[in-house]
């Protein structure tokens, strides 16, 4: 079967830097899964490689950041006071909350410096320039359940 949109593709992936040093890699018992065909369960540029591709089909992708996770915005790293969080607040920690213009976000606490709380709202790899090794494990026919609720359903997918 060949990727096309209402596909389910299980892929095999290595993430790098641009410098070649591996930042992520899907295993054997955890393959990355996902709904093809603008869903937005993975990034447009892999889609756009993998579409019209079948199982055992290779490729590298050299994304800038524009087209991996996004380029850095200042206006996301925050000093917030400590006073404002529950006890316990920790580094790593991730918190809802609103952007400047009132859109709910979620923000990663980076640091507790003194009486403040360094928060980001960046994707930890914003900004970096990024490496996609691929390999397609599987292809499927999507099920009506799993186009209607744009994602993938049952083994690596969501659970309801």
């Amino acid at each position: 079967m060949q990727i096309q949109k209402d596909t389910v593709v299980t892929l095999h992936y290595k993430l790098s830097d641009a410098k070649g040093k591996l930042l992520e890699q899907s295993t054997k018992d955890q393959p990355m899964v996902y709904l093809h065909g603008g869903y937005e369960n993975t990034l447009p540029k892999i889609e756009e490689a993998l579409d019209g591709q079948a199982v055992g089909f290779k490729v590298t992708l050299n994304l800038e950041p524009q087209d991996a996770f996004g380029l850095r915005d200042e206006s996301l790293a925050r000093a917030i006071p400590k006073s404002e969080f529950p006890p316990g607040v920790k580094v790593g920690g991730q918190l809802q909350g609103r952007t400047d213009d009132g859109v709910e976000h979620v923000f990663t606490v980076m640091k507790v410096k003194g009486d403040k709380v360094l928060l980001d709202g960046n994707h930890p790899l914003a900004g970096t320039a990024v490496r996609f090794d691929l390999t397609v494990a599987d292809v499927r026919a999507a099920s009506d359940e799993e186009i209607a609720h744009k994602h993938v359903h049952g083994a690596h997918g969501h659970h309801h």
